[in-house]
């Protein structure tokens, strides 16, 4: 079994248990922003991510940290699952837990994750172009959209809506042009 595997079978139970406390409390769009804002946390600073898989560390001084990030103002049931993660030793398997939580949501809003990685930062008008594509190639309801810049694109954009590909970037333009003419 892949690690991938292991951790994607410790994660589920768990996001499936934040997305019911969710739903039984009507929380379930804000417990996406604060997951989506420690997800970042979490991706930005690679130190935060070994602090909590580090089974060396107590689990106090974890849940000390958790009750500093998040702040008084912090919804309980939220501080209260992190705690948890905390005392039954999964807190590592945190970023997972997030993810799939969002995909929970995703599906439950009936909304498509599309990721778009472009040359350059996208303006406001080309994101609402994106979402009406990807709206339209997907028939969902709504987009989420996570953007990526790769200078190494030149420009355009690729974007991964599932398994689907659409690769509008010029490095794929070209990569294409060069196989067509090899092929000749």
């Amino acid at each position: 079994m892949t690690s991938q595997v292991a951790t994607a079978e410790v994660a589920q139970p768990y996001a499936q248990a934040l997305l019911s406390i969710a739903q039984s409390k009507n929380l379930t769009e804000e417990f996406g922003e604060d997951a989506r804002t420690l997800l970042g946390l979490l991706r930005a600073d690679k130190q935060l991510h070994n602090f909590f898989s580090n089974p060396f560390i107590q689990a106090e001084n974890k849940k000390a940290l958790i009750k500093q990030i998040l702040g008084e103002g912090s919804n309980p049931y939220l501080r209260n699952f992190l705690l948890v993660l905390v005392d039954k030793r999964r807190i590592a398997f945190l970023e997972s837990i997030f993810q799939q939580y969002l995909a929970l949501l995703r599906q439950l809003n009936q909304t498509v994750l599309a990721e778009v990685i472009s040359a350059v930062p996208l303006t406001e008008a080309q994101q609402q172009a994106i979402i009406q594509k990807v709206i339209a190639i997907s028939n969902a309801r709504q987009v989420e959209l996570e953007t990526k810049v790769d200078s190494e694109l030149i420009g355009g954009v690729i974007i991964k809506v599932g398994s689907q590909v659409i690769d509008a970037s010029i490095r794929g333009q070209l990569r294409r042009l060069s196989l067509r003419l090899t092929n000749s």
